[in-house]
């Protein structure tokens, strides 16, 4: 069974649209978890529209189940995580101006880039991920950065699902996780999945170890409630 990391940049982002700390990301964190979400992620970018940096520390002092931090790893970033220590993090490429995470990382033309970082991340007991493309000819240049895990960027899935170019996306994950099994990294998946394709894309990816999950989760919730959006979740991982 895929584990359930919600990611709640969005509960963050609600919060600092009107300057205080309401909703407070820690208790809705926290609540997430009673539902039975297994982890929590954030992504806090430069600027901290959303997440903050100081969300980092909070969250890994008060919540019990694995804590993700993503994001573009420059030194400001990796500093804080080394001091926080999150149980994993995951790198992911995006610009300081990017609306969203929109690409993986080249593995092969930032191999040295890369290789140094997961270093620190396994010197400070970090799990590591490296965001890539569904593209198996990255994969082995990934293993060779040292990293524990990739996490599959799925929004090239999300975009394909219910159309006619659907089996030959999902055909693209397929392959670049089997490749990553063989090559001994674990696979993770996220961006854009949701309720209506999660299915699909946990029946069809073997190996598949933890799916993040925000912006759909979040809206879903609006909807029907968190009980009943988690328990929706987790039933389908299961």
């Amino acid at each position: 069974m895929a584990l359930l990391s919600v990611n709640v940049n969005k509960i963050a982002l609600l919060r600092n649209s009107r300057g205080a700390d309401f909703p407070n990301v820690l208790k809705v964190s926290q609540d997430l978890i009673k539902c039975g979400a297994h982890g929590i992620t954030i992504h806090p970018r430069p600027d901290e529209r959303h997440a903050k940096y100081a969300d980092a520390y909070t969250l890994k002092e008060n919540i019990d189940v694995e804590l993700n931090i993503e994001g573009n790893p420059n030194e400001r970033f990796l500093d804080m995580v080394c001091e926080v220590k999150p149980n994993q993090c995951t790198l992911v490429p995006d610009a300081p101006d990017a609306i969203t995470s929109n690409a993986g990382w080249d593995c092969k033309n930032n191999l040295d880039y890369l290789k140094p970082i997961i270093a620190r991340l396994k010197e400070n007991g970090i799990r590591s991920s490296i965001f890539l493309d569904p593209d198996p000819s990255q994969v082995p240049f990934a293993a060779q950065t040292g990293t524990d895990r990739i996490e599959l960027y799925t929004e090239f899935f999300a975009t394909s699902y219910g159309t006619d170019k659907q089996n030959e996306v999902i055909a693209k994950y397929k392959t670049t996780a089997a490749a990553a099994v063989e090559h001994g990294l674990g696979v993770n998946a996220g961006h854009d999945l949701s309720l209506e394709n999660l299915k699909f894309f946990d029946e069809n990816i073997d190996g598949l170890l933890e799916v993040s999950i925000g912006h759909a989760l979040v809206v879903e919730m609006l909807y029907k409630g968190m009980d009943q959006t988690i328990l929706e979740y987790i039933s389908i991982l299961s």
